[in-house]
């Protein structure tokens, strides 16, 4: 069966012909639907009632998305080339509407030619198609993806969902009514979400960028969506892991570390597992199934356990940056930087008394997102929010969800389920909408209502009674990889704009380049990046054979922020002469006025050394 799914303002249409023998007898007349899903259907040779009912439940799906109850079946036969007899067509036709309960379902006539007229709503879900088949009906999965595959993910793309679009003012619509004009990255967002579609057709633009800037690459002798670092990804991807870090425990987390893998078969474990949408990686070890983490949750969970903790000292917040957490991707998402298989991800828990205490640490949290974004140089602009919550849960804290909305600033997008599926109640996330309309969460939190009881984490409240804790789920920055992907999508944008790309000066692996201009100003250029250095500045020498111009070219194409180029005037100059590849101008500064302009921006901010031999000369060729 094949369907295209529009949902429409109006939609207008007269029979104006039999076609053929068997069609349906009716009186000719025009029909007129408002605010209508219409659904133009060809049923093919082999549907029988199974097709029907899996289409109908798909149908009824979107349209709960969308918020329409109304639903026009309309036989199109020019959509396949392969259709059933008239008489089960027909037949099947009105099993489709027979089984469409809840709707307000009719059928255009069967077996007419008619002319129509329609009007197609301008919102991400207004237009769908769908290929049905008795085949893909359910899951065909082999035993080994079966048995790497949870209850929870089996039936996440079974949940019943309502799309909708929150604004700051608290007002809350459906996704089809909702003006995205100047919206355009909410727009992608919504439409990216609720089709679940993560496949990629082709390379993002950062991947060449993650190749040439010698950072990251795929690596073809390990499992698909486990990637190699060079050294300068090794060290962006280091600092920023240290920032995230010393910005959790400023926070109040304590760091902990936990094992990679576990036992499937251990109690608690089996249980989690069936709730936590996530394929993972099995490896059996001495009779034993084990499996490797795809989140910290469980080993701080396990670890909180032993805790005797009092309510006087929660919220608790146990924090690990884990390196790495793995999760089996299917091989179609799998591209870059974006979706792996392996990744580092910054993993806070904080354990709360109550949900009022619960909703106060969110709202610090949801600051310290986006404050550790923005410090990363993702700005708001760069990201779009979504927040799932339950109906009830919704319906309970109306305020303290607006509150959220009001400090995002903009509309944002709302997935709302009648009833709790997972374990938490609630979900916010921040997403990077990226040049392919590919969305990506970067920040994230929940509100876990079920693991304090599932792990027997305790603690002593008030009247000296044992509760279990409410548990909230926070990654400040999203997977560690995932910030380096948005850096590079930034870069490649800027390229096609024109502009020339940067990298954070604290995050650039070379942030001065020191050229001599001819040798015998080797030995000024070495003690200058011996000075810069002991400022904890990272500089290199480019001492390589070549010309001045291919030189300054190359630090150009390395987006060195500052290159100084020392010749016979700059040897006898108390100042610097440095060229800045932001503003593309020559200027000249004071050694110690150089060294505040790095620092100013540069503070706060963790610093390592240069991670490649300082001269050019004796650096091995990335072959690329």
């Amino acid at each position: 069966m094949r369907i295209l799914q529009l949902h429409c303002d109006s939609i207008e249409y007269t029979p104006t012909k039999k076609e053929i023998k068997s069609a349906e007898e009716i009186v000719p007349e025009t029909k007129r639907l408002e605010e209508v899903v219409v659904v133009f259907v060809a049923i093919e040779n082999g549907d029988d009632s199974s097709v029907v009912q899996s289409a109908i439940s798909q149908i009824k799906n979107s349209m709960a998305k969308i918020g329409c109850k109304k639903l026009l079946l309309y036989p199109y036969a020019h959509l396949s080339s392969n259709l059933a007899a008239p008489s089960t067509a027909l037949s099947l036709l009105k099993e489709m509407e027979s089984s469409a309960t809840e709707l307000e379902v009719s059928h255009s006539p069967f077996g007419w030619t008619k002319s129509y007229h329609l009007k197609v709503k301008g919102h991400p879900l207004a237009e769908s198609s769908k290929i049905v088949t008795k085949e893909n009906i359910g899951e065909k999965t082999s035993p080994e993806e079966k048995e790497m595959t949870s209850e929870a993910l089996k039936g996440e793309s079974k949940i019943t969902s309502y799309w909708k679009i929150l604004s700051p003012d608290g007002a809350l619509e459906n996704i089809g009514d909702f003006n995205f004009s100047k919206y355009p990255k909410l727009e992608v967002l919504a439409k990216y979400e609720s089709a679940k579609k993560r496949a990629v057709d082709e390379p993002p633009p950062h991947v060449a960028l993650m190749k040439k800037m010698g950072i990251a690459d795929y690596e073809p002798a390990s499992d698909s969506g486990n990637m190699r670092f060079f050294p300068n990804g090794r060290l962006i991807k280091s600092l920023i892991e240290r920032f995230v870090t010393d910005k959790v425990k400023e926070y109040g987390g304590y760091e902990v570390e936990t094992p990679i893998m576990y036992d499937s078969h251990h109690p608690s474990m089996v249980s989690y597992f069936n709730r936590f949408p996530a394929r993972q990686y099995n490896i059996d070890s001495e009779g034993k199934k084990l499996f490797l983490r795809f989140a910290a949750c469980f080993g701080q969970f396990l670890m909180a356990n032993e805790f005797q903790m009092s309510y006087k000292n929660l919220p608790y917040r146990l924090y690990e940056l884990t390196r790495y957490s793995f999760r089996r991707e299917q091989s179609g998402e799998l591209v870059g930087l974006r979706r792996l298989r392996a990744f580092t991800m910054p993993d806070c828990h904080a354990f709360c008394k109550d949900m009022a205490q619960s909703i106060e640490e969110i709202k610090v949290r949801f600051d310290l997102s986006r404050n550790v974004l923005k410090e990363l140089g993702i700005i708001e602009s760069d990201y779009e929010m979504a927040i799932r919550f339950t109906e009830d849960f919704y319906n309970e804290n109306k305020s303290s969800i607006n509150e959220l909305v009001k400090k995002h600033g903009r509309p944002v997008l709302v997935e709302m389920w009648k009833e709790k599926f997972f374990y938490f109640v609630l979900k916010w996330e921040f997403n990077f909408v990226d040049s392919m309309g590919k969305a990506s969460a970067l920040s994230t939190d929940q509100i876990d209502v079920e693991n304090g009881n599932r792990y027997g984490i305790e603690f002593v409240d008030e009247h000296n009674t044992r509760k279990n804790p409410i548990i909230l789920h926070n990654s400040p920055s999203g997977a560690i990889e995932r910030v380096i992907y948005v850096i590079l999508e930034k870069a490649a944008q800027e390229i096609k704009e024109g502009k020339k790309p940067q990298f954070p000066l604290w995050l650039a692996p070379t942030q001065v380049r020191v050229i001599p201009l001819k040798e015998e100003f080797s030995k000024i250029c070495d003690s200058l990046s011996d000075k810069l250095s002991s400022q904890n500045i990272r500089v290199d020498i480019d001492d390589r054979n070549e010309t001045i111009g291919k030189r300054i070219r190359d630090a150009e194409r390395d987006w060195i922020r500052y290159t100084l180029v020392i010749g016979e005037k700059e040897a006898n100059s108390e100042n610097l002469s440095i060229r800045d590849r932001q503003t593309g101008n020559v200027r000249e500064l004071t050694f110690d006025d150089f060294i505040h302009e790095i620092s100013e921006q540069t503070k706060g901010k963790p610093f390592t050394w240069l991670n490649l031999p300082k001269y050019l000369s004796q650096r091995p060729q990335l072959m690329v």
